[in-house]
């Protein structure tokens, strides 16, 4: 692996916008930073395109990028994602759909409308995207974590 491209330059201009100087030394503005995989494999398959949606750069691993770049490229990314994580579930409305369910994020309480069962996706055997009624993705990491009444709730529904 050249250390050329491992030392790229990422970073934040004036502006708020987000930049990137390739080992060329030309530098692109108004880049977004992308992950192809962000709940399976989140530091795996990033990609910095322009504002174009063209590919500047293949990141095959987050560890493959020297600091500061690397804590630049993961502050784009959360600026851009915004996926919250369903820690408990106090209650639901109804066990039929459209439901409102009482819970618990990393960002703090909430609740949100479940327009129907096919709204929660089961990516993995504990890991499911619950979509509410106005597009917001929630995330269960994992199901077997969760308090024993949550998952009793979560269980009429899935």
């Amino acid at each position: 692996m050249s250390t050329d491209w491992m030392n790229i330059q990422f970073g934040q201009g004036p502006s708020g916008r987000w930049y990137f100087v390739s080992v060329d030394g030309t530098q692109h503005d108004n880049v977004t930073a992308v992950r192809s995989f962000p709940v399976a494999s989140p530091d795996e398959g990033i990609a910095l395109v322009d504002v174009d949606g063209k590919e500047l750069l293949w990141i095959a691993h987050l560890n493959q990028i020297a600091e500061p770049a690397r804590s630049q490229i993961l502050t784009a990314i959360t600026q851009r994602e915004f996926m919250p994580r369903i820690l408990k579930l106090h209650g639901v409305s109804s066990f039929v759909t459209p439901s409102t369910w009482d819970i618990d994020t990393d960002r703090g309480r909430t609740s949100l409308l479940l327009k129907g069962e096919e709204d929660i996706r089961r990516l993995s055997g504990t890991v499911l995207l619950v979509t509410d009624g106005h597009g917001v993705q929630f995330l269960i990491r994992d199901l077997a974590q969760m308090d024993r009444h949550s998952r009793k709730l979560l269980d009429r529904f899935l």
